[in-house]
């Protein structure tokens, strides 16, 4: 009688065990959905796939905005009043004439015997 109540007592626990490890996979398959949401020690910082970019209003315009248009016209004039400057700049004859070699005003210049070695230009004048 001992053996049939052992053995008894071993299919309830065999039963009980089966049944329990059936629940816990179920709820575990429920459980996986928030879990993913959640920090873990696998991946302690928050998850990556969520995207942070600011939402574009949608407000009604009442008509069309030109800010773009202008902005894209006072570049152009500027570039334009750029060029204009250094096509002026270049008349000068500092960088027109070659009697300068580059400097702001003509070298003076000397006998052979004393001519100077320019560290502007690299020449003796």
């Amino acid at each position: 009688m001992d053996v049939r109540i052992i053995f008894l007592f071993f299919l309830v626990f065999q039963a009980t065990a089966c049944n329990a490890q059936f629940l816990k996979k179920k709820t575990k398959d429920k459980s996986d959905v928030p879990s993913q949401q959640q920090p873990t020690s696998l991946s302690p910082s928050s998850p990556t796939n969520r995207e942070y970019t600011p939402k574009i209003s949608r407000k009604a315009t009442k008509g069309p905005t030109y800010t773009l248009e202008q902005q894209y016209y006072e570049r152009v004039e500027a570039v334009a009043k750029e060029r204009r400057k250094a096509e002026k700049m270049m008349l000068k004859p500092q960088y027109s004439d070659p009697m300068y070699f580059g400097h702001k005003r003509p070298p003076k210049k000397r006998k052979p015997s004393k001519m100077k070695y320019c560290k502007e230009c690299g020449i003796r004048h």
